[in-house]
């Protein structure tokens, strides 16, 4: 059976006034009509990152990179991010979603970037004790750079956050362990807790096989490496695929561990919230302020998991793509709800009020 369509007449038309056009201009080229002018389609801003050259001493030989999107909103908000291992700060950039993210939302984003002269699969060195000690290796470079933003670009004191995926982790981890002061917020994914390793053989068996300490025993290392800095330490989420190959979620447990001693909480007095993405623990304040939060997804291989709408067309190591992504949930929960208490705060105020820290 053919099928017949009627052309409407208003198309009709259209049609008919194409054909004396052509006909028009092919008797009398000389007055030839002019088309309409294209007009292009609106970009949006390229999230480039910006290498800076001078940040301080660079005792840890690191790079600096950094996003400073078009329009910055109050309060001035710091990220810093940190790759892991086989990825570069560019890699982590465009497949994170942090991009996206910082653009949309108005803040800065730091990228401290490991080189091969220091690791060949460009690791950050977070089983090196010269690497994470206070003011020291590599720590201090990162340190160093948080400072040069702070200062270029009038972050708020209590307005830095920092996210590291696996050996990144681990080194947001020894951040948040030996400057806790520094931050209001940290996550970790797939990583380690500070003290796991002395060298890269215990490195590779504790990321196989965890370490088996007290809780104590993690806190006392914490603070050791602190150096018995006084107040509240930062929030912090930690994120850990069950499926996981490269980093037991042994070491996520110890995690849970040295945070939970160092904030003084009690295991059981996490709130527990179930999802299709597996498990999640979660500890507040008297006021409802989020301190802990230990979550467990169920499938997830090595990797950061991030929304599929909001990676790259081209995919990037160890970015896994489902339907939740680790650092729009550290906006969300971690980042946004702190900017009304900021507001009410002069900027180079303490972010709480002293808190025992017991073991």
């Amino acid at each position: 059976m053919r099928f017949k369509f009627s052309m409407s007449p208003l198309s009709a038309i259209l049609r008919s006034q194409k054909r004396l056009r052509r006909s028009f201009e092919k008797a009398m080229p000389q007055f030839r009509l002019p088309e309409a002018p294209k007009v292009a389609k609106p970009r949006a801003p390229r999230s480039v990152l910006v290498q800076v050259p001078a940040f301080g001493s660079n005792p840890g030989r690191l790079r600096m990179l950094e996003y400073v999107p078009p329009v910055r909103r109050e309060p001035h908000t710091l990220v810093v991010v940190l790759h892991g291992c086989l990825q570069t700060a560019e890699d982590y950039h465009r497949g994170s979603g942090w991009s996206r993210l910082a653009r949309d939302k108005g803040f800065v984003l730091l990228y401290p970037e490991q080189t091969e002269a220091n690791n060949r699969n460009l690791c950050f060195n977070w089983f090196r004790p010269s690497m994470v000690a206070r003011d020291r290796g590599e720590l201090m470079s990162i340190r160093q750079m948080i400072e040069h933003s702070v200062e270029r670009h009038g972050i708020s004191r209590n307005r830095i956050f920092i996210q590291g995926l696996s050996a990144g982790g681990a080194m947001a981890n020894a951040m948040l362990v030996t400057y806790p002061d520094l931050f209001a917020a940290g996550q970790v994914v797939g990583a380690l807790p500070y003290g796991a390793a002395r060298d890269a053989m215990s490195a590779l068996s504790v990321m196989k096989s965890g370490s088996r300490r007290g809780r104590q025993e993690w806190g006392e290392l914490a603070r050791a490496a602190s150096g018995q800095i006084e107040g509240v330490p930062p929030a912090v989420s930690i994120w850990q695929g069950r499926a996981d190959r490269v980093v037991s979620p042994l070491n996520a447990e110890a995690l849970l561990s040295q945070w939970l001693d160092l904030h003084g909480l009690e295991e059981d007095a996490g709130e527990r919230e179930t999802g299709p993405q597996g498990t999640s623990l979660i500890w507040r304040d008297t006021g409802g302020t989020m301190l802990l939060e230990y979550r467990l997804i169920e499938g997830l291989e090595h990797g950061l998991p991030v929304i599929a709408r909001h990676a790259s067309h081209k995919r990037q190591p160890y970015m896994l793509e489902g339907a939740i992504g680790a650092p729009q949930k550290f906006f969300e929960l971690f980042i946004r709800p702190r900017e009304a208490a900021t507001k009410q705060k002069p900027i180079n105020s303490p972010r709480s009020k002293p808190h025992s820290r017991q073991s």
